[in-house]
């Protein structure tokens, strides 16, 4: 467990806005003389006899200099983000000023913060553990509602108390075990086994939970990749312009156009969808360059989240389609089957695909069609997931302990099963509460921290 590491007793300062021109900005200042080097700045009044949480309103000076108008925010330790003495300086949004305002704060003692420095004495001030820490990065560089709504979630503590709930009942029957091994020539049991294996089993199903929920967070934070895979002039490039929109591809009736791969981004009921236009794909081609971007769509096609795969209902058959459908089915490839340029189509024609229950036949040209493909699209890849109020893990490192948990959750059954004697079991446990600890930064180094921490922005 970090409490407090060497060099954290200083009073740091940065800017808590974005750089560039604005009509305000904020710069804070945090640590034990974060009143003291103000106070000599803003000499109308004397800020450490003012009450936290209050707004004030003055001239900034640095010695005769007047530096601008600003607004202060106090907040006195502990009841501040930092758990610290903190100051928020509004000011006007000129660079030049908030330099300004910056230098005089390093002149009167304080120094320039690290990234994410103000919120790792947060953590370090046990004001959040570090799941929460974590996810104040993520609520800052959220751009959908489903990844701003899953960070909120851990900040305000979600997955944090699951983990701690766990590791309570955990260390209960940690301690009765060993508390055992003190009288083990008495031959007692402190530890009610029935009960413990029951705890186990209900902490194993919320650990599977957990760590399932994984492949829903990458998508939320990463986004889906869908490759549009099809034959050439199938409407590839055109469902992208569609979709986006925007005319992003060039698009005509010559085969071939498009000889690389296209990427933008389609936001779809707050999930962000990585849109990879393709060079169609075809047997045999005599240009040399044109065969370069067939063999990127295979790859593109073999690593992507899912593949639409884009047919012209006039030229494609019955048989050809069920062959593209075999390849996906034997590599496990998640698909769903367009079908374009319906609007030219007869009802007789379409029902020939009638043996495929999922095509979804769309005009790419005259945008008919699309809601339909848009919502089938986000059902295969999220579903009702998101409507769920349960955690998300959305993080790499949370993913990687929770598995360690996993496997001494499993090992403790077999423990169990095996009548093994306290000292054994109680290894076991040892190692399933240390990564629980990890999680949430109960166990933990410098390094760790500096390294989580460095990922962060300046000023937060």
């Amino acid at each position: 467990m970090i409490n407090k590491l060497s060099g954290w007793s200083d009073t740091i300062v940065a800017a808590a806005t974005a750089p560039g021109i604005g009509a305000i900005a904020v710069i804070r200042i945090s640590g034990a003389d974060a009143f003291t080097i103000i106070n000599r700045l803003f000499s109308s009044k004397n800020l450490e006899a003012l009450p936290t949480h209050t707004l004030h309103v003055g001239i900034l000076k640095e010695g005769d200099n007047a530096i601008d108008e600003v607004v202060l925010s106090l907040f006195k330790g502990p009841k501040s983000y930092t758990g610290e003495d903190t100051i928020e300086i509004s000011c006007h949004g000129s660079p030049y000023i908030q330099q300004q305002i910056i230098n005089a704060c390093v002149n009167g003692g304080a120094r320039l913060a690290r990234a994410g420095e103000f919120t790792q004495r947060a953590f370090l001030n046990g004001k959040l553990d570090l799941t929460q820490a974590e996810a104040v990065a993520d609520l800052i560089a959220s751009n959908t509602k489903a990844s701003q709504k899953t960070a909120l979630n851990n900040i305000r503590g979600g997955f944090s108390n699951q983990l701690k709930d766990m590791r309570e009942q955990l260390i209960q029957f940690a301690a009765l075990i060993e508390l055992e091994l003190d009288f083990a020539t008495e031959d007692v049991e402190f530890a009610d086994r029935t009960k413990f294996y029951k705890l186990v089993q209900e902490i194993t199903l919320t650990t599977d939970h957990l760590v399932h929920s994984f492949q829903l967070g990458n998508v939320i934070k990463n986004g889906v990749s869908v490759a549009i895979i099809g034959k050439p002039n199938a409407g590839k490039s055109t469902l992208l312009n569609t979709l986006l929109n925007e005319e992003r591809a060039i698009v005509s009736s010559i085969a071939g156009t498009t000889r690389d791969t296209i990427e933008e981004t389609l936001n779809i009921n707050g999930v962000i969808f990585r849109l990879i236009d393709t060079a169609g794909i075809r047997s045999h081609s005599a240009d040399v360059i044109e065969n370069i971007g067939i063999e990127r769509s295979l790859q593109k096609m073999k690593s992507a989240d899912t593949v639409l795969y884009i047919f012209d209902v006039k030229d494609e058959s019955n048989e050809s389609l069920q062959q593209q459908v075999n390849i996906f089915n034997e590599t496990a490839i998640k698909y769903l089957l367009v079908g374009n340029k319906a609007d030219e189509a007869s009802a007789s024609l379409l029902s020939t695909f009638s043996d495929h229950t999922a095509i979804y036949f769309i005009s790419a040209k005259n945008q008919t069609g699309i809601p339909a493909l848009e919502t089938a699209l986000f059902n295969q890849t999220v579903q009702s997931s998101l409507e769920s109020e349960s955690t998300i893990i959305t993080n790499a490192r949370h993913y990687e302990a929770l598995q360690q948990v996993q496997q001494s959750l499993t090992d403790i059954k077999n423990g169990l099963d095996n009548q093994l004697p306290g000292d054994l079991l109680s290894l076991d446990i040892r190692r399933c509460l240390y990564y629980l600890g990890e999680i949430t930064g109960e166990v933990t180094n410098e390094d760790k921290l500096d390294y989580i921490f460095s990922k962060f922005c300046i000023g937060k």
